[in-house]
This record gives C-alpha cells, structure tokens and sequence, in this order.
C-alpha cells in the first residue's frame, strides 16, 4: 500500500473534509435519539402539540443538515477516489510499457489487463469507502456506546456482551473469506487470458472446428470463478443474519431489562427508546464495518496485485545517445548466449556473426530453433545472458533504448496494424513523416498499387487490427511502415511469408536498390528469399550450425541443404531470384 499512497498525497484536502463532514452527519444523527426521548417524555407525556411540533422540526432539521454533509462528504471522496484511480492507471499504464519482454511474460498479458483495469476499479472503491464510512462507523460505534452509558450504566451492560459476540463472528467470517478473493482473482485472471486468446485466434478456432472444446474450457473457467463466488458469498451471507439476530436479542434483552427499569423508576420510556436507537446504531454500524473489511480486504488483495507490476523494475537503458556511424560492423555478435530463464536452457549458445553496412544478412532453421531470440537481441528486447551484441561498435546494453530503436525497424511475425487512417499507421515510426516518403515506403513494398486503388488512398481507414485488409496486404503495409524513413537496420521476422513468390522476389529487389545502405535481417522459412543474401545463419536447436552464402551452405552445410532440396522438390525445381 506505501507505494499506492504517494497517489493519495495530493488529495490531503478531500481526506481530511471527506470523513470530517461525514463525522458531523453521525454527530446529528446521535443526537436524534436524545431529541426523540425528549418528545416521548415531555411532549407526549404531557399532551404539549407545540413542544412535539417544535423538537419535530427539530428533528427535520437535523436531518436536512445530516443530508446537505453527506453530500458533501459524497462529494470529496469521489474526487478524491476517481482522481486517485485515474492517476493509478495512467501510472500503472506507463510503467507496463517501460517493462522488459522478460517481465511481461512473467505476469502475463490477461493478467496485465485485469490489474490495469479490475484491481484498479477495487482499489478506488476501497479508497471511496474508506472517506465515506472508514471513519463513520466506528465513530457511530464509540459515540452510540458513550451516549448509552450517559442514560444508564447497568442497561449499557448489554452493549459490551452483544458487540464483542458480533464482533468474534466478523472475525472468523474474513479469517475464511480473505484466502478465497485471491483465489477469485486468480480464476478471473484465466479467464481473461482464454477470452484474449478465443477472440485472437477466432478464425483458427473455426478452421478447426473446435469451438464446442473452447466454450467448454471457458465455461469450466468461468465455473471455477462462479464457485469461489459462491462459495464466499455462503460464507459472507452468515454474516448478515447472526448479526441481525444477535442485535435483535440485544434488544430484545434491552426491552426486557428496560422495561423493569421502567417500572421502578429508573429509567423514562423516552430513555428506553433512545437506549433502542442506540442499541440499533451501534450493531448496523458493526455490520457496516463488517462489509467496510470485505470490501478493504478486496482492495488489499488487489493493492498487492497492482504492487506486484509496480514491483518490477523498467527495461534498462543505456546513457549514449550519440552514435557514429564508423567503418565498425553494423551489427556484430560475440560469443552470444541467452536463456529466457536467466541461467540454464540456453535457447541459444555461441553465436559470432557480423554483418556490415548495406549487407543482408538471412536467418534460417526449423520451429523454435532460436532465429526471432536472435533477432530479439538487437533491439534489446531480450538482453544477451552471455557474449555482447553491439550496433556500430557499440555494445547495444550501453546505448539508450530510444536511440537504439529508432535505428532499427522491425516487421513482427504477425503484422499489427492499429484502428485509423493507413497514413496513421505508416508515421508510426516518423511522425513527421511526408505523403513522399511514405508512397515510397509503399512503392518498395509492393503496396503501393492496392493502396493507389482504393477510393481514399492513404486515408483508407483500417479496423483494429487490419481485419479489412488480406493477409498479404496487411504484411506489405506493415513492411512498408518499417521502411519509412530509411532506418539503419530492418528486421524482418519471417514477415513475407503471405506474400507469393512474384511478390517477395519484386519486394527484395526493390529493396535492394531503394534502400542501399540499410542492413538487413531477413528470418525466412524459404530459401528463395534468402539466395541472394550476403550472408545466412543456420540455425538448428539454438545453435547457428552453418554461416555463409546460399552456394557456401548447399555445399557445406547438411542442415541447409536438407531444407533447400525440400523446398525445391516441392516447387518442382523452379528457380526464383
């Protein structure tokens, strides 16, 4: 909670009027019962109209006045409570996108979403409740006991046997219940990660028909959520009802006790009537704090769920911002290795490369053979766990992350495109990009000509993700977004896989001579797509098994020629650029 506090330092003001207000309603409404003995004894004892119209009015007053400071309080705890919620997720939200790739996969993204959004709104619902009754009910507690003694010490007896018996019941009932919200909360965590991945993968769920088995996964998910529920909800339901009957037999024992009180003139029946309201005061306002705990240990679990994001550090960043651009290679690997773990399961082991200015540079191997790591190292997403890996001579750890990446450019497996114009898309890497520029990006992309067709052209407007768009138009779109400005590296993981032969041979040339001095990583399946490259990795198991030209590697590289074969047996021997 310390860390969520410094949120709460600029609404000082909202949390000392918020529960002061709040204080001067319970105020007004202990003096009630006082008011109403008054018009039992003195009003309607002696049959005074004006006395009972009088200490009436006094008591719609008093009302009036309880009302106009609760609003009050209503008031400052929901600017106090939604100002302190809006900065949290807008603090929360930065500090998500300063997390290194290691870190997000450690909490995952469903439950990212959840603390961002679910945890918040509790916390901010603790906050509120906090100004509005954190202070109220033991105050109505404390002041309803005082008031009680004040109009008769033995009958008040009653309020110190009934209160802790209330009190043992509320106890036991969170010792249960606390366990069971974390549970919750986890469950809903699962159930938002099968949501995000059935919408994500909707197309693929239907290509194989199995949308029956992820309804019965998510149903089984969400039953898990419906049977913790239900299962606190059992237990909090006790709360209420022994409560409500404990009070009651309190009363009923204050009525009983009261009444002889009555008879030997110790007691008036406007006392007994104010000694009830009190009595009644101070068990409901037990029940309110009994919920007041539910609704805080809520707001802790997910304190500590939010916490736990705040906990981890930012990506790191290097100090030079200055990079020139010397005979040095531009990228160079030494001795690399990573593992995803920090240490052991290497997912890669020894990679030494280096490639220079205007050179390509392909990647090629199986499945889950290392090749995006590799590329991930570039950029810094990942840090290398052994060896350096530096851009220009410079180790790619010691340059600052922005710098570093507004070097380099790279095109994802799977092309994301954002809800706006296609011009909005394609200043995502130079916002200041010119209409120029940008036909130029799509001109060596090959996406030029559908673009050029549309009615609007650039502002052709996209649905989130792209989902208007073919699967080859979307890559050539995000090919070309990663081409505007001539960046100094561009990354391609695997990003012309939609594209058809014809294209991908009419993209690479164009690339070749629009963008000369650009370094390319080309990760590809084909080995078309990699014949003319410099310089080709193969990578087996983590491990790079053959470096050198496609002619090198046909001849020396058993690996590589397995795949090239394959692939041209199944084209039927064709030849392509």
């Amino acid at each position: 909670m310390r860390r969520l506090l410094k949120y709460l330092k600029k609404y000082k003001k909202e949390l000392i009027l918020g529960p002061f207000f709040k204080l001067l309603e319970a105020v007004f409404e202990l003096i009630v019962p006082v008011v109403m003995a008054k018009i039992i004894d003195n009003g309607i004892g002696n049959s005074d109209s004006s006395y009972i119209l009088k200490m009436s009015g006094l008591i719609v007053l008093l009302g009036a006045s309880g009302l106009c400071f609760a609003l009050t309080c209503q008031f400052f705890a929901a600017k106090c409570a939604y100002g302190f919620g809006t900065e949290l997720r807008a603090d929360l939200y930065k500090h998500i996108n300063s997390l290194s790739y290691e870190s997000i996969d450690k909490i995952g993204t469903a439950s990212l979403v959840n603390r961002l959004t679910n945890d918040t709104n509790t916390v901010q619902s603790g906050v509120n409740m906090f100004i509005r009754l954190a202070v109220r009910a033991p105050f109505l507690v404390i002041g309803a006991a005082v008031m009680a003694v004040t109009i008769d010490v033995k009958l008040s007896l009653i309020f110190f046997i009934v209160a802790p018996l209330i009190s043992a019941v509320i106890f036991i009932i969170m010792k249960k219940t606390v366990p069971m919200y974390k549970r919750t909360q986890q469950c809903l965590d699962r159930a938002s990660l099968l949501t995000r991945e059935s919408l994500e993968g909707a197309r693929v769920i239907r290509a194989f028909s199995r949308q029956q088995e992820e309804i019965d996964e998510f149903k089984e998910a969400v039953n898990d959520i419906s049977d913790n529920s239900v299962a606190v909800g059992k237990i909090s339901a006790i709360l209420n009802p022994v409560a409500f009957m404990v009070m009651n037999l309190g009363i009923v024992a204050v009525i009983w006790f009261g009444g002889k009180r009555i008879d030997i003139g110790g007691l008036t029946q406007g006392e007994l009537t104010a000694f009830t309201n009190y009595m009644t005061q101070i068990l409901l306002a037990l029940v309110v704090l009994a919920n007041l705990i539910v609704i805080f240990t809520k707001a802790f679990a997910s304190a500590n769920r939010i916490s736990e994001v705040f906990a981890l550090l930012p990506e790191e960043d290097g100090t030079i911002t200055e990079i020139s651009e010397n005979n040095a290679a531009v990228i160079e690997f030494r001795d690399v290795s990573f593992s995803y773990a920090g240490a052991g399961d290497y997912s890669l082991r020894n990679i030494s490369f280096s490639v220079k200015k205007g050179q390509m540079l392909g990647i090629i191997g199986g499945t889950g053979c290392g090749k995006t790591t590799l590329a991930n190292l570039i950029p810094c997403f990942y840090r290398a766990t052994e060896g350096t890996v530096s851009v220009f001579g410079v180790n790619v750890n010691d340059i600052e992350n922005e710098k570093l990446r507004r070097m380099i450019s790279t095109v994802p497996q799977k092309a994301i495109l954002f809800s706006g114009t296609i011009r909005d898309n394609m200043k995502w890497r130079t916002p200041d990009a010119t209409d120029e520029e940008i036909i130029a990006a799509l001109k060596t992309a090959q996406a030029w000509d559908f673009v050029s067709s549309t009615p609007d052209g650039l502002d052709t407007v996209l649905s989130q993700g792209g989902k208007n768009l073919s699967g080859g138009q979307k890559q050539r779109i995000s090919i070309a977004r990663a081409l505007v400005g001539a960046p100094d590296i561009v990354i391609f993981d695997d990003s012309t896989s939609a594209l058809d032969y014809k294209t991908d041979l009419a993209f690479r040339r164009a690339l070749s001579e629009d963008l000369p001095d650009t370094t390319v990583i080309m990760i590809s399946q084909r080995t078309t797509s990699l014949k003319n490259a410099d310089k080709i990795i193969v990578m087996d198991e983590g491990e790079a098994v053959g470096i050198g030209t496609h002619d090198e590697l046909v001849r020396g590289c058993e690996v590589y020629n397995e795949i090239y074969k394959s692939q041209m047996n199944e084209r039927g021997g064709g030849n392509n650029g």
